[in-house]
């Protein structure tokens, strides 16, 4: 049988960590920053092999990991995606059980490498394109991660359901009875970005609005990359939740799909990256890890994964709205770590699902 792992349980005495400056209550210094070596290239090589746990959409994920073995040949990058909670929950299991798998992670939930980095599990390593071109607020005082992706938690719409005159502006609108089954969004029991949004939303706007939105017949998904492809192919009109970078990607292959920034402010996701302690492949963890906050591969998952960069050298692409002319909710990983299963529960009463 699968041992449950409560999130509370794996946080209990963990402490509260303020992401958005990556500070630390007990603070060691970052260790120097790292370039990429023949001699690293070598090991890394003589290893064969990486294995990423992440919840990056898995096409992404994918071309990413394909991106690396082609500037890397011989080594074979492995990507492993699901939910950030499962992620989250994988881990802790593996770790229960003595098992190192798992290389290098990325979480949609940011408040996971706080735990996991209290935990001993993260390996101090800083790429050098992180300690010259991230600011301070997207990279651990202590090394131990750095913003890998940012992106936002938008609503949307479709094209050939819904007028753009017509179409809701805010939170607000889609509790019109004119919206009710026509709605979809995904749930924050299996999304760290959902948790995340969930945990926004409802700090700024109130748990009255899931409430009312609970009335309004809603199709219930998992991932948050479910939703605009639910939109996308027309089976509900509104979209409540969902990736941002998703929406891109499914609106620049010319399928009838719009984003909408809530008027009440969007919610801004922080995916970090960082590398395991005691990964069984450590040599070519460092690579990766380096390569991930690399201008060529950043520029990658803006350009063709819709995401945001921190890196200074980076360019957002034509066409869409860029972050600064967006109004934006404030993530706080701290509090998310300390309300998850409050968020989690109190969501599933009023869903009942």
């Amino acid at each position: 049988m699968t041992r449950k792992i409560s999130r509370r349980g794996v946080l209990k005495g963990t402490g509260a960590v303020a992401l958005t400056v990556y500070a630390s209550p007990i603070r060691a210094a970052a260790p120097p920053a790292e370039a990429v070596t023949p001699a690293l290239i070598e090991a890394a090589k003589k290893e064969g092999k990486v294995v990423w746990y992440t919840s990056v959409d898995l096409p992404l994920a994918e071309r990413v990991a394909k991106s690396f073995e082609a500037k890397y040949p011989g080594i074979a990058a492995r990507v492993e995606r699901t939910g950030a909670e499962r992620v989250f929950t994988r881990i802790a299991q593996e770790y229960g059980s003595n098992i190192r798998a798992v290389d290098v992670v990325n979480s949609s939930d940011a408040a996971h490498l706080i735990v996991w980095k209290r935990n001993g599990w993260l390996l101090p390593y800083v790429p050098e394109d992180v300690a010259k071109h991230y600011p301070a607020e997207h990279k651990d005082a202590d090394g131990t991660f750095a913003s890998f992706r940012i992106f936002l938690c938008p609503m949307g719409y479709n094209t050939n359901l819904v007028k753009a005159e017509d179409a809701p502006k805010s939170f607000a609108d889609i509790l019109d009875p004119k919206w009710a089954g026509k709605i979809v969004k995904a749930h924050p029991s299996y999304s760290g970005t959902i948790l995340t949004a969930t945990f926004q939303v409802s700090r700024d706007i109130g748990w009255s609005f899931f409430e009312k939105l609970s009335q309004q017949k809603i199709m219930q998904l998992q991932s948050a990359s479910d939703p605009p492809k639910k939109l996308a192919l027309g089976e509900r009109a509104i979209m409540a939740d969902g990736i941002e970078y998703g929406m891109f990607q499914i609106k620049e292959r010319g399928q009838p799909v719009e984003i909408i920034y809530p008027s009440e402010g969007t919610p801004l996701i922080v995916g970090p990256n960082a590398v395991f302690k005691n990964a069984p492949n450590p040599n070519a963890a460092r690579l990766l890890q380096s390569y991930m906050f690399s201008p060529e591969c950043q520029q990658l998952i803006v350009d063709i994964g819709g995401m945001r960069s921190a890196h200074a050298l980076t360019k957002e692409k034509a066409g869409r709205t860029p972050l600064s002319k967006i109004k934006l909710m404030k993530d706080d990983a701290a509090a998310v770590e300390r309300e998850s299963d409050n968020i989690k529960k109190r969501y599933t009463q009023i869903f009942k699902i």
